[in-house]
């Protein structure tokens, strides 16, 4: 069952199609091991440091194995105690860590048929929302640590997720398109107009009224949120863009590409305010400190730490031993989450 509009650009409403896209899935598909810690499926080096005194320099952690592949997504909870992990090739684990401590506090097997695309939690704290290549979003009641609800409607790989700063509005992002979910109800909301090229990446502005997507053609949209309306698209890159994101006073994009730049834009303007360079590779992924004053950014050569007002880069970070791949800021700015190619999530703290 599927809704019709005309005109591409426009949303399409779909109020009483609730249950039509989407679905419980049995408990037996989705293996959650309550918060218990097992050193077999997942092991943690703690790395003696001292505590930094600014993110200027941040300082090492800890190291955490148990992934089977690329580590895709990184999310923490609001209160910055436990950091979700979600792994890529054919394993779909979400893996949940105590950032205290250190310590396994939880295993999510067979989150996704395949991978782990991204995932995020609530900022309620009270949802965990994981997407993959099997065309599925999953939801879990972190609250009560069990599995909800699956949405399906998407009929390609979803890519990236976002959701609304009270929580209530959840946006996924794939080859056919973005759509919209009520995740307070947990039915579908709306679609937006079809698209020919894959979705990367979404972000929405902190006050929520804005989304924000890049594409596989380095186009950025943005989207009036509440009315599901175009308000302008543009070329941000020439390759693929990565990642995007708001600062915290909603005033500038910040976006990242295989083109191996990172772009900040003004939106009051419209204009391109500065571009940073010094990635030899693909950008993979960005994150902006809630200080709204430092940027990181992830690819083959580390994780570049940068100053957002001056440009400047602060200091290269050489963690992992291959490409790193995503990186979180925890809501109280004081850690910094990565994820590589080598299966690690390294945790890096400042105070």
């Amino acid at each position: 069952m599927r809704s019709k509009g005309k005109g591409r650009g426009g949303i399409f409403f779909r109020p009483y199609i609730i249950f039509a896209f989407v679905t419980a899935v049995a408990l037996p598909v989705t293996f959650w091991e309550g918060f218990d810690v097992r050193a077999a499926d997942g092991t943690v080096e703690v790395v003696p440091s001292q505590a930094p005194q600014s993110f200027a320099n941040p300082q090492l952690l800890y190291s955490f194995s148990g992934h089977a592949g690329t580590i895709k997504s990184l999310a923490f909870s609001p209160d910055s105690n436990v950091l979700v992990s979600g792994g890529a090739e054919n394993e779909g684990v979400i893996r949940l860590w105590n950032t205290h401590n250190g310590k396994r506090v939880g295993t999510i097997r067979k989150a996704q048929k395949t991978a782990v695309e991204s995932l995020l939690i609530s900022p309620d704290g009270k949802t965990l929302v994981s997407c993959g290549n099997d065309n599925t979003i999953n939801l879990w009641n972190l609250k009560r640590n069990y599995f909800t609800r699956s949405f399906v409607g998407h009929t390609s790989n979803i890519l990236s997720l976002a959701v609304s700063p009270d929580s209530k509005v959840l946006v996924s992002g794939a080859l056919d398109g973005i759509r919209m979910w009520d995740l307070l109800q947990q039915r579908p909301l709306a679609t937006l107009a079809r698209f020919d090229n894959a979705i990367f990446t979404l972000a929405i502005s902190p006050d929520g009224q804005m989304l924000a997507s890049g594409d596989n053609k380095g186009v950025i949209k943005l989207w009036d949120l509440s009315t599901g309306k175009l308000i302008r698209g543009f070329t941000a890159h020439y390759n693929t863009v990565s990642a995007v994101a708001f600062t915290p006073d909603g005033k500038t994009l910040v976006s990242g590409s295989r083109d191996r730049t990172i772009k900040l834009w003004n939106l009051n303007t419209g204009e391109l305010a500065k571009t940073l360079t010094g990635h030899d590779n693909w950008v993979n992924a960005i994150a902006i400190n809630p200080d709204g004053q430092t940027l990181a950014s992830a690819g083959r050569d580390g994780i570049k730490v940068w100053n957002l007002t001056t440009g400047e880069l602060i200091k290269t970070l050489y963690g992992h031993s291959d490409w790193v791949s995503a990186i979180a800021f925890s809501p109280d700015g004081k850690m910094l989450a990565s994820g590589g190619f080598d299966k690690k999530v390294k945790l890096w703290r400042s105070q």
